[in-house]
């Protein structure tokens, strides 16, 4: 199965692992599931650096994307395409423009989005599937 992470599941693998769900640990472990990471987590990632709001136990927001790729994930970027369409994802009560994108990228690439984030369950319906 393919999956994207969502930014806090991303820090969590790299940090603080004994934050994951049993379910999830057991699923990074499995070989046939591959895992993408976008690069709209790396920025959310070193916007909330820069402005003080998030520290990785002395990680630097350019150190990630080597920590992810260590960690056997996939790395993908933001295309065109998801751009240009995303203003087609319904408008709920949700309004975290980072996570809207990364949901945008799950339900376009036919991703399971790994987050603990109960309020996108409100996507459900416009094709995300989520997973904890």
């Amino acid at each position: 199965m393919n999956y994207l992470l969502d930014t806090h599941t991303l820090i969590w693998v790299i940090s603080e692992k004994d934050k994951l769900s049993t379910r999830v640990t057991r699923t990074f472990a499995d070989p046939a599931n591959t895992f993408f990471v976008s690069a709209i987590s790396f920025w959310e990632i070193a916007l909330k650096f820069s402005s003080g709001k998030l520290d990785i136990e002395g990680i630097f927001p350019e150190e990630v994307p080597m920590l992810a790729t260590q960690s056997g994930f996939k790395l993908i970027p933001l295309l065109p395409d998801e751009s240009a369409t995303f203003s087609r994802l319904i408008v709920t009560s949700h309004k975290d423009p980072f996570d809207r994108m990364l949901i945008w990228q799950a339900i376009q690439r036919n991703l399971t989005f790994i987050t603990n984030d109960d309020q996108l369950a409100q996507y459900e319906i416009a094709g995300l599937k989520t997973f904890w």
